[in-house]
């Protein structure tokens, strides 16, 4: 049984969830807080599986906080408007330690339309009730990590494109990895990120707002440039056009995924070779690993992020026991990896 807490003050979100619930024995609404303030009591007394709080305003990100300090639970933000002015606010809410953000249940559309938004809730909120979170989100010391990484080649290629992909609590571990790298950054970076669509705007401009970095969502045909942050846009697979040119297309999912991590790291491993990087963060499921295969092979490095250090380990898990990766690092310790290779040196 799936024990859910609902944080909203919507009374027709909040009937469209009970509805859902009713419809699924192995799931029980126990508790419905009309404000951020009742969701972090309500958490640390009911004790619930998951929290699911509407994002609707900037208070979200805040909720989110204090639940992850007072009574760590995973924790899910509902879309019930439109997300198109939104993301900003989804942004700074998954930097606080929230999971995802999923659609709300709909009350419009056919009867098959609105089971299946129905099923896709249920089915989201059932997997992340299962993901064990911690207060993560505090910055350790380096001190407290124990480097784990595969030995050092003997020659040190300069790595001239940097390809990322993450899942579940991705956006926070690539904000905690592109703030530390500088404004003059020697190579564009690419990246995969996992979430429900019309958020990715949101969470490019506010690291867009807040990192050295430029960030932008890709566009196609663009030129690569150094000191670039390049986001997968919705729906769309992310790669590379030769040397010097973003390709962004509507092709099919790989393993279900559209964007896709393996499609990004077999595009820039056909065109950059051995001066690829990839970066496999946390994540559920095993996408990245097919494209890392061809990474590989090209001659390019591959970093994972260690079990520790990441939400869910599943992404970083699966390259890691297919041989894939040269380096398994906590997630404090990336940016100084990357940082590293991309300028032709190796950390102390």
């Amino acid at each position: 049984m799936t024990r859910i807490l609902l944080a909203t003050s919507t009374p027709d979100l909040e009937n469209l969830v009970r509805r859902t619930t009713l419809g699924d024995a192995s799931v029980e609404l126990i508790g419905v807080a009309r404000s951020g303030k009742d969701a972090v009591k309500m958490a640390g007394k009911l004790l619930p599986d998951i929290v699911a709080v509407e994002l609707r305003d900037d208070g979200t990100a805040e909720t989110v906080k204090e639940i992850m300090i007072t009574a760590p639970t995973p924790v899910v933000m509902v879309a019930y408007q439109d997300g198109s002015h939104l993301g900003v606010m989804a942004s700074r809410a998954l930097d606080s330690g929230a999971l995802a953000v999923i659609p709300s249940p709909t009350a419009s559309g056919t009867s098959l339309e609105k089971a299946a938004m129905e099923e896709k809730f249920l089915s989201t909120i059932k997997a992340m009730a299962q993901v064990k979170v911690v207060r993560q989100w505090r910055k350790k010391g380096r001190g407290d990590h124990q480097r784990k990484e595969a030995p050092q080649p003997a020659a040190n290629t300069q790595l001239a494109i940097v390809g990322i992909a993450a899942s579940t609590g991705g956006p926070a571990a690539i904000r905690s990895i592109l703030k530390d790298l500088s404004a003059d950054f020697p190579a564009p970076i690419l990246v995969v990120q996992h979430m429900s669509n019309g958020f990715i705007e949101g969470v490019a401009t506010s690291l867009n707002a807040t990192i050295a970095l430029r960030v932008k969502v890709g566009a196609n045909g663009e030129r690569l440039r150094p000191g670039t942050v390049y986001l997968a846009p919705d729906g769309y697979q992310l790669g590379v056009s030769g040397r010097s040119r973003l390709r962004v297309v509507d092709e099919d999912p790989i393993q279900g995924f559209k964007p896709s991590g393996s499609y990004l790291f077999g595009s820039i491993a056909r065109a950059f070779k051995d001066e690829s990087l990839a970066v496999i963060l946390t994540g559920m499921g095993e996408d990245g690993t097919e494209g890392l295969r061809a990474l590989h092979v090209a001659g390019g490095k591959v970093i994972a992020q260690d079990e520790e250090s990441s939400v869910v380990f599943g992404m970083p898990k699966s390259a890691i026991a297919a041989g894939l990766v040269d380096f398994v690092l906590p997630l404090d310790d990336i940016a100084g990896k990357i940082t590293a290779l991309t300028s032709g040196t190796h950390e102390p």
